[in-house]
């Protein structure tokens, strides 16, 4: 019997310091710059960077969020969109989404484009900053039932988005400060998706 003093991940796959990996630096017109790793992308003052947050719709127009892990870097244990993440430099953002939803929620579906939000805001809990080009993704889910993945997701839930909205204005530190902006591009490709012929 040998030892195994670092696990595997629950899809058995050897676990990744993310914080490690490469993201896309951006400049002020989202062009591509450069690259450096997530953890100094996110070190203050922060540097301007490619990234991509996901929301999920279901048949009744209520939207998926999940609570960040208390282990996250960056804002943990708030209340955001379905996922979120970083392509790889050079990967097309739809790929890197698509990817991140089934590591982190355990769902799969088609993603949209709804725009960009940009955004910087520092965690005063961890010093981190974010700095972020968005491109935000919408989606219809196929599941009520999301399989996520503990060391990303605390809890989740399905809420209206004018429940949402009342929320965030009544009790806005439980919420990560990008889920505002992203909610209102993605509630608008939403409805002009559900409105066309």
């Amino acid at each position: 019997m040998t030892d195994n003093p670092s696990p595997p991940s629950i899809d058995n796959k050897p676990s990744t310091d993310r914080e490690a990996l490469p993201v896309e630096l951006v400049d002020d017109s989202g062009r591509a710059i450069g690259a450096c790793s997530v953890a100094e992308a996110h070190r203050a003052p922060g540097l301007l960077h490619r990234a991509f947050s996901v929301l999920l719709f279901d048949a009744t127009g209520r939207v998926l969020l999940q609570q960040r892990a208390p282990g996250k870097t960056r804002f943990p244990a708030l209340w955001a969109n379905t996922c979120c993440g970083h392509p790889a430099p050079g990967e097309p953002v739809a790929t890197a989404a698509a990817r991140r939803l089934t590591q982190e929620m355990g769902l799969r579906t088609t993603l949209t484009e709804a725009g960009i939000y940009r955004y910087h805001a520092a965690d005063p809990s961890t010093g981190r900053v974010e700095s972020e080009w968005d491109h935000v993704l919408i989606g219809r889910s196929v599941s009520d039932s999301p399989r996520p993945d503990p060391a990303e997701v605390l809890d989740y839930t399905w809420v209206r988005p004018e429940a949402l909205h009342a929320a965030l204005t009544t009790n806005q530190d439980a919420y990560t400060p990008w889920l505002t902006g992203v909610l209102e591009l993605a509630e608008q490709a939403y409805r002009s998706s559900t409105s066309a012929p």
